[in-house]
């Protein structure tokens, strides 16, 4: 009987460096329900009841960078309202090829202003793109007799930074008016099992310099009404590690340590009990 008892308390020491891992992972894991985006609606309303009006664009903040180009058929008549970066010879080439112009980008002064030719300051902060091309159309008509030009206008620092628990972080840029937190996520590979969807920080800068932070839930279907849905240029979001990375992270310090420690007295453990046996 002492021996069949010696038996079975050699074969669960055996199993205890097994069992070990497997229990500190199942103690970490979290439910399916935390996984899934947009589980719920924390409104009244139901998220297909809901409906906003018109399309998002982004506006013109100090301190961004605008491409604007006027081209008309009239090419003399437009020239002097597009800022050209000179030509620069190819030295690495041999011949006599200059390389293309480029437009150059008006910095937003503080004030909200830009400098541009002939017209001199204009307040630009505050301003949509397409609500920036139909002022400077109007603006432009005097200096047009015949047909009017096109005026094109482009945020050329519209980007964001994704960092965090995410597949690939990294500064995304942002070809068109508008970029959403989403779409955003997936440009950086979306989230890792590991990151925490119902807490997401937006750090953001407004056009007076204050900074702030935004919260977003991705399990909340609201989101899509929230002011974190649709990022700002420059905004950096952030996704925090859950409570399974922060103690994958702490294992390689002083957890590693302790559970080396435990396996050699399971070990010796098990070695006195074959000793006595």
């Amino acid at each position: 009987m002492i021996q069949h008892s010696r038996l079975r308390i050699t074969g669960a020491l055996r199993l205890l460096p097994l069992l070990l891992p497997a229990l500190l992972l199942l103690g970490g894991c979290r439910s399916a329900k935390k996984v899934s985006y947009f589980q719920y609606s924390s409104s009244r309303d139901s998220l297909e009841q809901h409906q906003e009006g018109g399309l998002y664009s982004a506006r013109i903040k100090p301190k961004d960078l605008l491409t604007i180009s006027v081209v008309s058929g009239d090419q003399e008549a437009s020239r002097p309202y597009n800022l050209l970066v000179p030509q620069i010879r190819d030295i690495t080439v041999q011949s006599n090829l200059y390389s293309q112009p480029s437009m150059q980008p008006y910095l937003v002064e503080e004030d909200g202003s830009i400098d541009f030719p002939v017209l001199g300051k204009i307040e630009v902060a505050g301003m949509k793109r397409t609500e920036l091309e139909s002022h400077l159309l109007e603006l432009l008509k005097p200096a047009f007799s015949g047909e009017l030009p096109i005026v094109t206008v482009h945020i050329s620092n519209y980007s964001v930074h994704v960092l965090g628990e995410v597949a690939r972080p990294g500064k995304i840029a942002v070809s068109n008016d508008r970029i959403t937190l989403l779409e955003a996520l997936s440009q950086a590979g979306d989230m890792t099992l590991y990151g925490r969807r119902e807490s997401i920080k937006i750090l953001r800068e407004g056009p007076d310099g204050k900074k702030e932070f935004l919260m977003a839930n991705l399990n909340d279907k609201d989101l899509v009404h929230s002011p974190a849905y649709y990022l700002e240029q420059n905004d950096v979001v952030y996704v925090e590690p859950n409570k399974v990375q922060q103690r994958t992270a702490s294992i390689g310090r002083a957890e590693t340590l302790s559970i080396s420690v435990v396996g050699i007295l399971i070990s010796v453990a098990s070695l006195v009990v074959n000793v006595l046996k």
